[in-house]
């Protein structure tokens, strides 16, 4: 059993490795040669394979079509706890900002185009999910006082799309998932307290990256390079990229400390301030726009 136990711990580091054409050769000249000197029964075997296939698969490229599910699998998950907001003019004009937004990014399309609604929460939130399904609260819309503001909380979550800050997360759990499956996988086969230890340790490494993800929202970098693509979008649009900063500046004076909202899962608004004030330098700000003010207002009134 020893022997069988070592053999699914070489095919748990071959996985980390990051490699699936290595996850398999290890895995077919292993089970092989543990057959062929009886220190595993093919059931063993076929229980090794499927977890190298398993891990193998989080290695595979996710393609657009994938990335299209997933994001409206997790934008379906979080209107389970956000009623959508049922105004239909609100949600055109709020679509008609965003694909425009989109259009100018670096990633104009998604398998299923872009789609923006709004939440009725007074919660100050925003959510971008995998292939451009961007969820904006009432009462993130309400820390907007300009339509510049407006596109710069648009063009944020687009960055985020843009860079696949989502689906970069997902990997990570799609990896530990099949790491889980082949610890559970050897348990089955093997038994043993060794594996039942390994087991336990993959358990709780689940538990600290849900736990991660969950709660803590997106890394520093990946809000700063949000940020950056928020920038270029809209100086590419036409928008002054001051409105991000106005936004941040009237957002922090309704985030309450220790909320469930945005303050729980970003960088605070000071601290992205300054970093969006390097990235701007003394480009000098845009002319007021009467035509696109009018239009917001009448958007944000009954908001």
């Amino acid at each position: 059993m020893q022997r069988a136990l070592s053999l699914t711990v070489i095919i748990i580091v071959a996985a980390c490795c990051g490699c699936s054409t290595t996850m398999n050769t290890i895995s077919t000249v292993g089970t092989a040669v543990g057959e062929a000197t009886g220190t595993i029964t093919p059931q063993q075997a076929e229980s090794i394979r499927r977890s190298a296939e398993a891990a193998g698969k989080s290695f595979e490229e996710i393609t657009p079509e994938q990335e299209y599910f997933i994001g409206r699998t997790v934008a379906a998950t979080i209107l389970n706890t956000y009623r959508v907001y049922p105004d239909e003019a609100a949600n055109h004009y709020l679509n008609v900002i965003g694909q425009a937004l989109a259009q100018v990014s670096d990633k104009p399309e998604t398998f299923s185009g872009y789609h923006f609604l709004i939440m009725d929460t007074d919660e100050v939130n925003a959510f971008a999910a995998p292939g451009g399904f961007i969820l904006i609260s009432r009462g993130m819309l309400r820390c907007c006082k300009t339509e510049d503001a407006l596109a710069a909380v648009l063009a944020h979550e687009i960055g985020h799309v843009q860079h696949q800050h989502g689906l970069q997360a997902i990997k990570k759990g799609r990896l530990t998932s099949a790491l889980t499956i082949m610890a559970m996988e050897g348990a089955k086969s093997f038994g043993g307290e060794q594996l039942a230890e390994l087991t336990s340790a993959f358990e709780e490494s689940i538990s600290d990256i849900t736990a991660t993800l969950m709660n803590n929202g997106y890394s520093r970098g990946f809000e700063r390079q949000a940020d950056q693509a928020a920038v270029t979008i809209m100086r590419r649009m036409g928008y002054d990229p001051r409105g991000l900063i106005d936004m941040l500046e009237q957002m922090e004076t309704q985030l309450k400390p220790g909320g469930l909202d945005f303050a729980k899962t970003h960088p605070s608004p000071e601290s992205r301030i300054s970093d969006i004030r390097r990235m701007i330098g003394n480009e000098p700000s845009g002319a007021p726009a009467p035509a696109r003010q009018a239009r917001f207002d009448k958007f944000i009134s009954g908001i």
